[in-house]
């Protein structure tokens, strides 16, 4: 079988590298030797392993796009950049027809959705890449279609905790409230309490040191208007490996929808787990 070639974007980003990290290590995979990164990051190259990434600043990205297209393989773009670069990047992609994986949380949603659907190319987009909490995600939302106002007139409380480089509030609390006021809860976004603060993620929450640059703790909390019940659920993740496997699943099957001719279509995690075409 042929290898699926992958440019991951947003190295030297720590996100970035470890999915490339585990393309070099995959023989199911073959690395593109380039990346789009950005204007901030002025290297022209970065070295993983023994193979050298040029990076491609967005002045000169078009250009040199316009001669992968020409002269490499058809590829897929994973995308692991900035929030600020979300939409951008994605109408650079369906541009330069490049179907795409945004693991990119943050931007406008809706309007990532329409661009892709507007396109020729096909992407696969989801606010987080690990199998198991997509998972979870969905047991959520079937309970928020299944049972509205399962939760009406209880307290919820949303904390998450990632490393301090992530900009946005992560895009999966932010899914899980969606879910939770269909459940009944008057809760927004902006009520997700958010740590970035390594010194308080060490003492309070107790994240060991050697994730404090790479982790993603979550718990969600219920509890009832008399203070009688209490629900919890938490999921923590240690490390950036369990989001770079699923990242690869949804390449594989990205590729096979792909080959089977799709276009303006937007994938969800959901689907790479169900193996729907």
């Amino acid at each position: 079988m042929s290898r699926i070639h992958v440019m991951v974007n947003g190295i030297p980003g720590n996100m970035a590298v470890n999915v490339a990290g585990h393309i070099l290590a995959d023989d199911r995979f073959a690395l593109v030797p380039f990346s789009l990164t950005g204007p901030e990051i002025r290297e022209a190259e970065y070295h993983l392993e023994a193979i050298s990434i040029r990076l491609l600043q967005p002045e000169i990205r078009d250009g040199e796009i316009e001669k992968m297209v020409q002269t490499e393989s058809a590829f897929i773009s994973v995308d692991y950049t900035h929030p600020s670069a979300v939409n951008a990047n994605a109408e650079f992609y369906c541009r330069h027809r490049l179907p795409f994986i945004m693991g990119t949380t943050g931007g406008d949603r809706d309007q990532l959705e329409k661009t892709v659907q507007s396109s020729a190319v096909a992407a696969v987009i989801a606010p987080n890449m690990a199998k198991q909490i997509v998972g979870f995600q969905a047991m959520m939302e079937y309970a928020a279609e299944n049972f509205p106002g399962l939760f009406e007139g209880y307290a919820l409380k949303i904390k998450e905790s990632h490393q301090k480089g992530k900009a946005d509030t992560s895009g999966t609390a932010k899914a899980m409230v969606r879910y939770f006021n269909q459940m009944g809860l008057d809760f927004n976004e902006d009520q997700i309490a958010k740590e970035r603060d390594p010194e308080i993620q060490a003492n309070r929450w107790k994240i060991p040191q050697n994730f404090l640059t790479g982790h993603g703790w979550h718990t969600y909390a219920l509890t009832s208007a008399d203070h009688t019940v209490r629900f919890e659920f938490t999921h923590n993740v240690n490390g950036r490996d369990v989001y770079a496997r699923g990242t690869l699943d949804a390449v594989r099957y990205l590729q096979a929808r792909v080959d089977d001719g799709a276009a303006g279509i937007v994938f969800s995690m959901i689907d790479v787990l169900q193996n729907r075409s």
